[in-house]
């Protein structure tokens, strides 16, 4: 039988994953689309609350409202402590919801405070599975270790920062920032070294863009429950995108490259269009001209783009990428012959420099979700030199010698 998908509780410490991403990495507003899809791929998130004074946070609603996220108002007050009565109010609230829905098998805690350590712990206690998620420069060191996964945010597939990360300073409650180690559980990435770590400084990279695991539905009205007054609504109205725009085979290489990453066996069918619809649940193969997902998957199969294989039922094929000469490999050639008759050009501006020659390029379509992860692929594979330097404040890329 089929592993049954998870089910998940998501609970966001707001103000400390949004003030740490714009701090460590010059990402505001904070985009929630990457959280959505590392989630997506995990299992099925049946609960979305986000705890904050959202009277700083207006854009921030309007893009948590597109993610269908509930926005719980923890008010500021004078000599209380709001940041406390926050951490209290979700604590209180993640406790309850064990208890009383015992169908969540996973709680996802978004947040880098280590007083929420003991949370972590009692939720351990009662069966549950705890994902950790927190910007790293704003993560204490406690916090990880006490999670069966941790995400740090700065390495989730689409985060695109602004600023080369730096690391916490002395201060916030004495936390300091946590360090990948083997002391530390799963992390969804590996680790980047040295000035790897360091992002392109490039403005039109702040992610400004709606959440990926949102797409707009028209007008939506989401409730923003106060401690202690009535619901204010936030509505959000938006176009209804057009499927036909979308390209589809980003969308299944983008989410198979992220199943392959977690899954224990095999990639079914069945299983990546299920994550597929957790990411779009407007997702139809129809939309783009076929009578079923099989079918799509054979015309994409035909582009190199997937490869299948029998699965253990019939109908359900294995999905997986193609190796020897495919795609990927003619996207990295052309990588290559674009750098080397640039001599040693920077990372920012390079994807225009490969859409004169190839339009309709996309990193996306072979699996990578972004073009930082597209150039460092191929510097894993030899086939590009590419190094930071800081007073470009950008990567710069050569062949190798």
């Amino acid at each position: 039988m089929p592993q049954e998908d998870e089910r998940i509780a998501l609970f966001l410490d707001y103000e400390n994953l949004a003030i740490g991403a714009r701090d460590g990495l010059g990402v505001t507003p904070f985009d929630f689309g990457p959280i959505a899809d590392a989630l997506a791929e995990r299992g099925r998130v049946v609960v979305r609350r986000a705890y904050a004074d959202w009277s700083g946070f207006d854009e921030d609603r309007r893009l948590l409202a597109r993610a269908q996220v509930e926005l719980i108002e923890i008010p500021q007050r004078m000599g209380a402590s709001r940041k406390n009565a926050a951490d209290i109010k979700m604590a209180v609230d993640a406790v309850q919801l064990a208890f009383e829905r015992g169908f969540v098998t996973t709680f996802a805690i978004g947040t880098g405070d280590s007083d929420f350590t003991p949370l972590v712990h009692k939720l351990r206690e009662l069966d549950k599975r705890v994902i950790g998620i927190g910007v790293q420069s704003s993560t204490s060191a406690l916090l990880p270790p006490a999670c069966d996964e941790f995400l740090f945010y700065d390495r989730l597939p689409g985060v695109e920062p602004s600023q080369q990360p730096r690391p916490r300073g002395r201060g916030g409650r004495g936390r300091q920032p946590a360090a990948a180690s083997a002391g530390v559980p799963t992390v969804a990435a590996a680790p980047p070294s040295g000035p790897e770590s360091a992002p392109p400084a490039s403005n039109d990279q702040v992610a400004t863009a709606p959440p990926a695991g949102a797409p707009a539905r028209g007008p939506v009205t989401v409730p923003s429950f106060s401690s202690g007054g009535p619901p204010v609504a936030v509505t959000v109205d938006e176009p209804v995108a057009d499927a036909a725009d979308q390209d589809v085979g980003a969308l299944v290489a983008r989410t198979l490259a992220g199943l392959q990453r977690h899954a224990d066996g095999p990639v079914l069918a069945s299983r990546l269009k299920r994550a597929i619809l957790r990411k779009d649940p407007t997702f139809d193969e129809a939309d783009h001209g076929f009578r079923g997902f099989r079918e799509l998957l054979r015309h994409l199969e035909s582009e190199r783009t997937v490869t299948l294989a029998d699965g253990a039922a019939q109908g359900d094929p294995e999905v997986t990428f193609p190796s020897g000469d495919s795609a990927d490999d003619q996207a990295f050639r052309l990588l290559v012959d674009v750098v080397a008759g640039l001599g040693e050009p920077q990372l920012s501006g390079l994807k225009n420099q490969l859409r004169k020659r190839v339009p309709d390029f996309s990193e996306k379509r072979y699996g990578f979700n972004s073009f930082l992860s597209f150039a460092k692929a191929a510097r894993a594979r030899g086939l590009l030199a590419m190094e930071w330097d800081d007073d470009a404040g950008d990567y710069l890329l050569r062949t190798p010698s």
